[in-house]
């Protein structure tokens, strides 16, 4: 059975990659960990806050792949620690997020067990462009130089 797009309109020409976006966002996992904010700091700014406690520095990862802000964190087991009772989980996790266009990471800092992550989104072009119409070559459908006159 074959799935129908959203953006599969003639109208909507270059979506496609809203779709693989959408696609990804629905395979994340259902798990809370760790837990984040997202909030707004400015006109144009976010930050997305994760509570990393118990990671440090060296066991965190911030990277963008494609579209996507991906942090990771790998805790590393200290060999001969004997634990008489283990009630901190050392997990690993990945947390993704989906950048839209225009958002780009300016920054990430760890601080007391929140890691921060600062976005910025640039200012929009607003540019008009106008584009020149020619005329196709009759024989061939190609475009040529030739300009109407009336």
């Amino acid at each position: 059975m074959s799935r129908v797009s959203v953006f599969s309109s003639p109208l909507l020409l270059g979506f496609d990659q809203f779709e693989r976006a959408l696609d990804r966002v629905s395979k994340t996992t259902a798990d809370g960990y760790p837990p984040y904010n997202v909030e707004q700091i400015g006109d144009d700014a976010l930050r997305i806050t994760l509570a990393v406690a118990g990671f440090a520095m060296d066991e965190l990862t911030v990277q963008i792949e494609d579209t996507q802000l991906v942090i990771r964190g790998k805790q590393i087991d200290v060999p001969g620690k004997v634990y008489l009772h283990r009630g901190i989980a050392a997990r690993q996790f990945q947390r993704s997020f989906v950048l839209a266009d225009g958002i780009e990471v300016t920054g990430a800092a760890l601080d007391s067990g929140l890691l921060n992550i600062d976005l910025r989104r640039r200012a929009a072009d607003g540019q008009v462009r106008s584009i020149e119409i020619r005329t196709t070559s009759k024989r061939t459908g190609q475009p040529g130089n030739e300009r109407t006159e009336s």
